[in-house]
């Protein structure tokens, strides 16, 4: 009797493992489309609206879903304290979100170098360096979505194969 209650625990903890890395490969795509649309919004309020970025990123802080909206948020605070500069704010506002994302290493550095150029020019100018990095951010969906096409019914198969042989190993 315990040992198939233990079966079945072990059974859960690793078909649930899986499952939640197979989820980290489908939020990666899915936080990197949002990342364009805040992108696209940003150019819009820039562009168009001509609203200051501190204002522009309250906007997106209202609009984007979390981990996004923090992004924005702390964003928008630490501009307005006027205690640093719009890369630095960027740069830290970047690193207190890093962690609540399943984005990897090279959108980091997407993003770091988009806040090099950030409040830096014209609003031309800046509407370039906008649709390079969404350029960048659609090169790397691209990829986040093959790895995920690929590996997400794999991650999940493997967390309850995995439990299965662990099962058989301890019989």
């Amino acid at each position: 009797m315990f040992k198939l209650i233990g079966a079945v625990i072990i059974i859960l903890a690793t078909t649930w493992s899986g499952f939640e890395a197979a989820k980290k490969l489908s939020l990666r795509p899915r936080q990197l489309r949002q990342l364009k649309v805040a992108m696209q919004s940003l150019e819009a309020e820039i562009m168009y609206g001509q609203t200051p970025l501190k204002e522009a990123s309250q906007k997106l802080s209202k609009q984007m879903p979390k981990p996004l909206s923090v992004f924005f948020d702390t964003f928008a605070k630490r501009l307005d304290s006027g205690e640093t500069t719009v890369k630095e704010a960027w740069d830290d506002s970047l690193k207190r979100i890093w962690q609540f994302l399943a984005l990897k290493q090279g959108e980091f550095e997407i993003l770091s170098q988009f806040g090099e150029t950030l409040g830096k020019s014209d609003k031309y100018h800046q509407q370039k360096q906008i649709m390079l990095t969404m350029a960048h951010l659609e090169r790397e969906e691209g990829d986040a979505l093959e790895r995920q096409r690929k590996y997400e019914k794999m991650m999940k198969s493997l967390g309850f194969l995995s439990g299965l042989l662990l099962i058989i190993l301890l019989m």
